[in-house]
């Protein structure tokens, strides 16, 4: 589905925002430079931070790029619940001899100073996670020039984001590193998300906007068999996590590939909320017992992570990682946006190799006259 926003890049290959110093400006612009979308992660940065990052990589690329905001949470942690977590990782804090962090450290992530950057500064895309901005601030954006994305986990959160007016949906498989992209948070729903096809189907016969399709997509024959679903792109977050130009620690980034680690989970252990990583010590012990409670949570065992990461010990550090983690290739990031163009285009061949010798007749697109048949119920 050509759009606005497809328009923008000529792959359909977007780079997922990761926070924490994953997706650095080096990273996006050499996306962007190489034919797909690159983004940067103001998750977890001051406003002042992010506009610098923003600078640096236009300094790198005059292609398309994009910024990714964290959404401001409600209040619903049980603060007893994080006093006995808080309790329980005293241990951690001895082992790795630190403090834990404050649980208080702030809520909103700065979220109405880099609005207001990105206002007075506008980029070319923005996307958001965590949930729905309000329809005036996509408006607001829109004024300016900039497409608007907003993660989705559930066919009902992409109509509301249609609702909202955004440009498009990302549409986030369980399979997904990282955070799920709920917009809100249920303990009750844990474990219970939606693979990625059967959430495009499910999503494309309910919106009629863009979808980009995210988790666990690692090579070229996937993105065929997203756009296949109905995706009009890509997001790639595991994939771009190995390549030379990643922010990543080298400790997480070899993680990928190393045979200890067979399994993801979803996890509150590290942040307080649902997100996808290689399953490590901590995880394993800290999992069961971790509440709903974020960013408290993140801001707790955010001095841990990071003493850990300086020891180089994977087993204290949150090791985010999509499903198919063990497929992650160490190479320039341009070199993998090549590489998973040629799998897109040989994918793409094969598919109608296969339906030319099959012999059966092609499908009857005639009781869908335009692209938004179905849509919108």
């Amino acid at each position: 589905m050509s759009s606005a926003l497809t328009d923008l890049f000529p792959l359909p290959i977007v780079q997922a925002p990761m926070a924490g110093g994953v997706s650095v400006p080096q990273l996006a612009a050499a996306v962007s430079e190489a034919g797909g979308l690159g983004f940067l992660a103001a998750g977890y940065k001051t406003a002042d931070g992010m506009y610098q990052e923003i600078k640096q990589l236009r300094g790198l690329t005059a292609q398309p790029f994009g910024v990714n905001l964290f959404m401001p949470q409600p209040e619903y942690a049980d603060r007893s619940a994080v006093e006995v977590y808080a309790n329980q990782l005293a241990g951690e804090a001895a082992w790795y001899e630190t403090e834990l962090g404050d649980p208080d450290s702030g809520r909103d992530d700065g979220y109405d100073a880099k609005l207001a950057v990105l206002l007075d500064n506008p980029v070319p895309v923005v996307s958001f996670h965590f949930g729905c901005p309000a329809p005036e601030v996509l408006e607001s954006l829109a004024r300016v020039g900039t497409l608007t994305l907003i993660a989705a986990t559930t066919a009902d959160e992409a109509l509301a984001v249609q609702r909202a007016g955004a440009d498009a949906v990302v549409v986030q498989g369980v399979e997904a590193g990282g955070h799920q992209g709920t917009h809100r948070d249920n303990p009750e729903t844990d474990g219970t998300g939606i693979g990625l096809l059967s959430l495009i189907a499910q999503v494309r016969e309910t919106v009629r906007i863009p979808i980009v399709a995210a988790g666990g997509i690692m090579r070229g024959s996937q993105i065929a068999a997203a756009l296949a679903a109905g995706a009009s792109a890509a997001q790639l977050g595991t994939a771009f996590l190995a390549t030379h130009e990643s922010g990543a620690n080298a400790v997480h980034k070899q993680a990928l590939t190393n045979p200890l680690y067979v399994r993801t989970e979803l996890t509150r252990a590290f942040s307080g909320r649902p997100a996808r990583g290689l399953v490590n010590r901590f995880l394993r012990e800290h999992g069961p017992y971790a509440p709903a409670a974020y960013p408290e949570v993140h801001h707790l065992t955010s001095p841990l992570r990071k003493a850990a990461a300086r020891a180089g010990d994977a087993q204290g550090m949150a090791l985010w990682a999509g499903q198919g983690h063990r497929m992650a290739r160490e190479l320039p990031a341009a070199r993998l946006v090549e590489v998973l163009s040629a799998e897109l285009a040989a994918a793409r061949t094969a598919l109608s190799a296969a339906h030319g010798l099959s012999g059966l007749p092609g499908p009857d697109t005639s009781a869908f006259p335009d692209e938004e048949a179905g849509a919108g119920r």
